[in-house]
């Protein structure tokens, strides 16, 4: 990567079999003739065919319509969907800068969007958080956020070149582990919606602050041994953060390890949370953490409003009935265990999250993992996290599954509340960064 320029992204937005889209000023598309107004795109015979109403004609896979004034122009899509598979999913029209790519994927359109790294980082900054956080907080995500990015490009470019195909993915008859990272996507560096970062365009209405934090960490990255961090983050810790590899790839990352969430060991807790009892304690208790907070002006920082329809996330409860969740996990994963009798908790990460859990039911027993399989079989979206303690109880004469749960997300890396809360006690950025990555370096890449 040329340390001297700004890299350029390619960040996926959606994927529909028809796409609908304005363009307001005048773009020049891949003949260099002018485009301007509404306009469609669809996929028919396996072509690519654009449509204003006036006139349609064939594009070709790649097609890129470019900005002519990039300040001045802009790209509406329209029906974007955010929050895919979460509680809140929806679809919003979304306003984007750059220029806009179509290719083919699956018989399906994907549109993406192409701008500067620093113009992305404004979008994400305030489609991750409200733009109305704290500039400590802002700055920090800066940080973490261009570090993630350039380190998933350095990866994907890795990755093209490695001589064995990357596998996120292994099954046997009494065993099925799998994660899900961004090596999803091969024809472009990130997606839009939550699986990478959100990235919602120019829709989410930046603030002076975010521009500021932007500016002030202009090219900033955190480092380890001369490379970029690939800086996680999540919305909450629940008190512990975890480790990259309980919930990746088995690479260990000296600069993600398993820290409490706090400036001191609470008391009264032992702390080896792969340990089951030590975990069942944590879990069902409510620690003091930094994340650990119902401060509403501190969370309106950090959560937008869609965010803020979910209220419980430090400790959290969820019921099944045994059949309700013996149906869920079927539609779920396709796994059909008949009747589900028993969640086994087989393997605990570092922050009492679980990594494989065994179900046994009627037809099948088997042993599911890693932390997002978990959550994705156990949720019509995504359980809030998989540090979950399992309880049976009966209610007239039913057999009803209790999953008591901490915190709000994988738990890897920058916790989101937690950092907002530090904020907000007035740690600079750079001790927010510190806590969160020990042993990390800060550095300008550009």
């Amino acid at each position: 990567m040329n340390t001297t320029v700004i890299p350029t992204i390619d960040v996926g937005i959606m994927f529909e079999k028809e796409i609908h889209f304005s363009l307001k000023g005048e773009f020049r598309d891949s003949r260099n003739d002018l485009v301007t107004g509404d306009w469609k795109v669809w996929f028919e015979n396996g072509n690519i065919y654009m449509s204003n109403n006036l006139a349609s004609f064939q594009i070709e896979e790649g097609f890129t319509l470019h900005p002519s004034v990039p300040n001045e122009c802009s790209v509406k899509l329209y029906s974007v969907t955010i929050g895919i598979n979460f509680h809140w999913e929806r679809k919003e029209d979304q306003l984007f800068k750059g220029a806009l790519k179509f290719i083919i994927e699956d018989k399906k359109i994907t549109a993406i969007n192409r701008l500067t790294v620093e113009d992305y980082l404004i979008s994400v900054i305030s489609s991750e958080m409200s733009a109305t956080s704290s500039l400590e907080l802002l700055k920090a995500h800066a940080v973490i956020s261009r570090s993630w990015l350039l380190a998933q490009i350095e990866k994907n470019e890795t990755l093209k070149s490695a001589a064995s195909k990357y596998t996120s993915f292994t099954e046997t008859d009494d065993e099925r582990i799998k994660w899900y990272d961004r090596e999803d996507h091969l024809n472009f560096d990130v997606c839009a919606d939550d699986h990478c970062q959100r990235y919602q365009g120019i829709t989410r209405a930046s603030t002076l602050p975010v521009e500021q934090a932007i500016q002030d960490t202009f090219g900033e990255i955190l480092s380890y041994e001369n490379k970029i961090c690939d800086a996680r983050f999540s919305k909450c810790c629940g008190g512990m953060v975890e480790e990259f590899e309980n919930v990746w790839e088995p690479v260990n990352h000296p600069y993600l390890q398993k820290l409490v969430d706090l400036d001191k060991e609470p008391v009264g807790f032992d702390l080896d949370l792969k340990k089951e009892k030590a975990a069942q304690s944590w879990i069902l208790s409510s620690p003091e953490s930094f994340c650990n907070t119902q401060n509403k002006q501190v969370l309106s920082q950090v959560l937008n409003d869609y965010d803020q329809e979910t209220n419980n996330f430090y400790r959290w409860e969820v019921r099944y009935s045994q059949k309700e969740v013996s149906k869920l996990i079927h539609k779920r994963i396709g796994l059909d265990f008949g009747l589900v009798q028993e969640f086994i908790p087989i393997e605990r990460g570092a922050s009492g999250r679980l990594i494989k859990l065994k179900i046994v039911g009627t037809k099948k027993t088997m042993t599911i993992g890693k932390e997002l399989e978990i959550r994705k079989a156990l949720s019509q979206s995504h359980l809030f996290s998989s540090a979950i303690v399992f309880e049976k109880t009966q209610n007239n004469g039913e057999t009803i599954f209790v999953l008591k749960g901490a915190g709000w997300g994988h738990g890897v890396g920058l916790c989101q509340i937690g950092a907002a809360v530090m904020g907000s006690m007035g740690y600079p950025y750079k001790e927010i960064l510190n806590h969160y990555f020990k042993g990390a370096t800060l550095e300008k890449k550009y």
